[in-house]
C-alpha cells in the first residue's frame, strides 16, 4: 500500500503512512477498556487517530514526538476526518522517512529568519536598545532557531515563534510610516521581546513541539517571566531604566485583557499597536490555517481561537 499524508486522506479509505504524534492521552471506554487517543501530524496536517486495542506495552512505547508507520481506516467524527488505527509501530533505521515531511514548518529556515531580525536590530540608531535587544537575541539564539510560539494555536509549527515576531515585524514597519506619533524601534523592540519567554514557558524538542508548559511556565506565564528577564539583562547591561519600563509595560499589557494575562491595557501608542499587531498575525495565521482544508463556497467549522466563528472560503480570485 502507498503512503499517503493527511492531507491526501478521504473517508472510507484504508490508509498508512508514517507519522508524528503530537498528543497521546490513555483513555478508557464505557467497557472500562483502555484506548490511545492521539493527535497525528505531517507537514500537510493534523488528524486524530484512536488505536482501540491498547496494550500495557503500547503505554510505555508511544510518546510525544515518536515517529510511527501507522495503517488504518479513515472515518468522518463530527465533520472531521479520523483514523481508526488498526496496527502502528516506531519507525526503524530501514524506513525511508524524511523527518521534514513529518513537521508542519515555518516556510523559512530558523536561520534565515533569525538573520533577518539579527541584521534589523543592528541598524538600530538607540544604542541601548540595540545592545539590549541584540543581547536578548544572542542569549536565546539556539532555542529561537526551532521553537513554535505556543503549544496548540497559532504559529505552533517548527520555528514558529521567529515567524510570527517577523511577520509582525514587517506588519510594524508599515504602521510606522503611517504613525509618526511613535518610537519606531522602541515598537520593532517590543515586537522582537513580547513572546520571547515562551523559550522557557514551554518544553519543546528541536521538531517544535511541545510536550507541556514548564512548572515556572505554568505558575508565572511567559509576560510575568518576560518582564523579570527584561529588567535581569536590563540592570546588567545598564540600560536606563525607563527603557527597561517601557518595555516591560508592552511586555505586560499587550495581551490587553486581565482574563488573558494582562493586568493594564496599553498606556503608550508603541503598547496599543504591538497589542493590535500581534492580534493581526496570530488570528491571520489561524484563518489561513483553517481556509487551507475548507473547498471554495463552503464553510470551515468552528474555530476556537476565533471565538468560535466559522470561516467562509470566498470563490474570488486575486487578480494578478
Amino acid at each position: 500500500m502507498k503512503s499517503v499524508t493527511i492531507s491526501q486522506m478521504r473517508a472510507n479509505e484504508e490508509v498508512e503512512g508514517f507519522f508524528l504524534i503530537r498528543s497521546i492521552q490513555i483513555k478508557t471506554t464505557n467497557q472500562n477498556k483502555k484506548y490511545l487517543d492521539l493527535t497525528l501530524a505531517d507537514k500537510t496536517g493534523e488528524i486524530n487517530a484512536k488505536k482501540w486495542e491498547c496494550k500495557k506495552e503500547d503505554e510505555e512505547r508511544y510518546q510525544i514526538g515518536s515517529v510511527i508507520k501507522a495503517r488504518g481506516q479513515v472515518s468522518e467524527w463530527q465533520n472531521k476526518l479520523q483514523l481508526k488505527i488498526f496496527l502502528m509501530r516506531l519507525t526503524e533505521k530501514d524506513d525511508d522517512i524524511v523527518i521534514q515531511n513529518l513537521v508542519p514548518a515555518a516556510p523559512e529556515s530558523g536561520e534565515t529568519m533569525f538573520n533577518y531580525i539579527f541584521d534589523k536590530v543592528s541598524s538600530f540608531e538607540d544604542e541601548e536598545l540595540k545592545k539590549l535587544v541584540i543581547y536578548i537575541l544572542e542569549d536565546k539564539r539556539m532555542k529561537l532557531l526551532y521553537y513554535p510560539a505556543a503549544k496548540s494555536n497559532h504559529h505552533a509549527i517548527l520555528s514558529g515563534l521567529l515567524y510570527h515576531i517577523l511577520r509582525m515585524l514587517e506588519v510594524g514597519e508599515k504602521l510606522s510610516k503611517i504613525y509618526n506619533n511613535i518610537n519606531r524601534e522602541l515598537l520593532l523592540s517590543g515586537i522582537i521581546l513580547h513572546d520571547i519567554q515562551k523559550t522557557e514557558e514551554l518544553n519543546a524538542n528541536e521538531l517544535g513541539i511541545v510536550s507541556a508548559y514548564t512548572i515556572e511556565g505554568t505558575l508565572l506565564g511567559h509576560i510575568i517571566m518576560g518582564i523579570k528577564y527584561i529588567e535581569e539583562i536590563g540592570k546588567k547591561l545598564e540600560i536606563s531604566q525607563e527603557k527597561i519600563m517601557l518595555l516591560e509595560h508592552m511586555l505586560l499589557s499587550h495581551h490587553y485583557e486581565p482574563e488573558y494575562g494582562s493586568p493594564v491595557k496599553p498606556m503608550i501608542p508603541e503598547g496599543e499597536l504591538l497589542h493590535y499587531i500581534d492580534m493581526i498575525d496570530a488570528r491571520m495565521y489561524d484563518m489561513d490555517k483553517h481556509l487551507k482544508e475548507v473547498e471554495e463556497g463552503t464553510f470551515s467549522e468552528q474555530i476556537f481561537s476565533l471565538d468560535r466563528r466559522r470561516l467562509y472560503k470566498a470563490k474570488i480570485k486575486e487578480e494578478k
